[in-house]
């Protein structure tokens, strides 16, 4: 069984820039920094799935359309519970909505469960923080993704990208 999710990642460049966030959140609340190549923005956990579920979960993808995603992070925080600090975007971004909408839509239809929240669009930087991190703005970091990629959690924080579906121009 394999632990699968759907993600977008950030370019090189965003995402050194977005790692070196991280070493500084990670200075302010503890924790520890998120390396630059395991930075990405998950838009749907699968949980563990066998093989034909994940043969499913690509058919899935594989319907789904949507633009390239362009979009400024430009404010960190932290979720308490789940003791990670982030950066995400301050403000909703349209085509970014439309994907993980579009997504979820098409597992939904063919029988996956995902989470029963609303899509809070983040990219973990910090894992188990010891303090807060107060929700701030922070200096804008251009993220574009022109790729929604299926990945599997190998354990011990690395990830294996399996499939990789091109987005549309922006």
């Amino acid at each position: 069984m394999a632990r699968l999710f759907f993600a977008i990642w950030p370019g090189a460049a965003a995402a050194k820039e977005l790692a070196r966030v991280g070493e500084s959140l990670a200075e302010l609340a503890g924790g520890k920094p998120v390396p630059a190549d395991r930075i990405h923005m998950t838009l749907a956990f699968l949980g563990s799935l066998d093989e034909g579920q994940a043969g499913s979960a690509v058919d899935c993808a594989s319907t789904v359309e949507a633009a390239g995603i362009h979009m400024a992070i430009d404010a960190v925080g932290s979720f308490r519970r789940a003791r990670v600090g982030w950066a995400g975007p301050s403000q909703p971004d349209a085509e970014l909505a439309k994907l993980q909408a579009r997504l979820s839509e098409s597992l939904r239809l063919r029988g996956f469960v995902l989470e029963d929240r609303a899509f809070t669009p983040h990219a973990t930087l910090v894992r188990k923080i010891a303090r807060p991190i107060p929700h701030a703005p922070m200096a804008p970091i251009e993220w574009r993704s022109r790729a929604l990629t299926l990945v599997e959690s190998t354990g011990a924080g690395r990830y294996e990208v399996l499939e990789s579906w091109g987005l549309g121009g922006d």
